[in-house]
């Protein structure tokens, strides 16, 4: 189903009026990052251990208004997601329920669009719960960093050309410091930082070169 059909059909369906300014962007133009750790990466039937979101007002990361939260799964916690981020069960045992803690994530989010690396993934998991809890799905816009950085760097890249749109190229073409990754809070932050560049050098009509180089700041070029 298209998205802005979902969006009215939800709209009309809504039962709590708590979540209303979820269906209506934000009127102060902020961008929330988000990145979720997960017992798995199975959309469907695993659960979100930890969230993060930061809010992003221009060019500002705003660190001090940011929601962070781990999550009592009901899941098993799988041998190949513990070795991506290193939470085990026993970390995550006397969490909250994600049923106390969505209420809190959605209105901290509000109408703002999502940013995020892999941000569908990110949307997907919530969205079971969302959908579970209050049947409707999130209705906010999403932003993928990946995506921006594809416009800058490989949008007029002739055909054959090889494309690299990992977060470790992300960053490393941007100059930015390496934080710990899977990590919900750091890669919220990551992420915001990508967005935050991409979209300054995109209002300034600046390219970066698809040569790979470890030096940020001849890696990137007006044009």
């Amino acid at each position: 189903m298209l998205a802005w059909l979902r969006r009215r059909i939800d709209k009309a369906r809504l039962k709590d009026p708590r979540w209303l300014s979820l269906f209506d962007e934000d009127p102060s133009g902020e961008v929330v990052s988000v990145d979720c750790e997960t017992t798995g990466f199975d959309t469907r039937n695993d659960d979100i251990i930890s969230i993060s979101a930061i809010k992003i007002r221009g060019n500002t990361i705003l660190t001090s208004q940011s929601f962070d939260a781990f999550v009592r799964p009901e899941a098993e916690m799988r041998a190949d997601a513990i070795r991506v981020h290193q939470l085990r069960a026993v970390d995550v045992a006397n969490a909250r329920s994600m049923r106390e803690v969505l209420p809190e994530f959605l209105e901290f989010l509000g109408g703002r669009p999502l940013v995020g690396y892999w941000i569908d993934y990110d949307a997907a998991m919530l969205n079971r719960y969302v959908r579970e809890y209050y049947g409707f799905q999130l209705p906010n816009r999403r932003i993928e960093v990946s995506k921006l950085y594809y416009d800058r760097k490989y949008g007029d890249a002739p055909q054959g050309t090889s494309i690299d749109l990992s977060f470790a190229a992300i960053s490393r073409d941007l100059g930015l410091r390496q934080l710990a990754q899977h990590d919900a809070f750091n890669d919220a932050l990551s992420a915001g930082e990508m967005y935050v560049q991409l979209v300054d050098m995109k209002e300034r009509n600046i390219r970066i070169e698809r040569a790979q180089t470890h030096d940020a700041s001849s890696a990137i070029t007006a044009g």
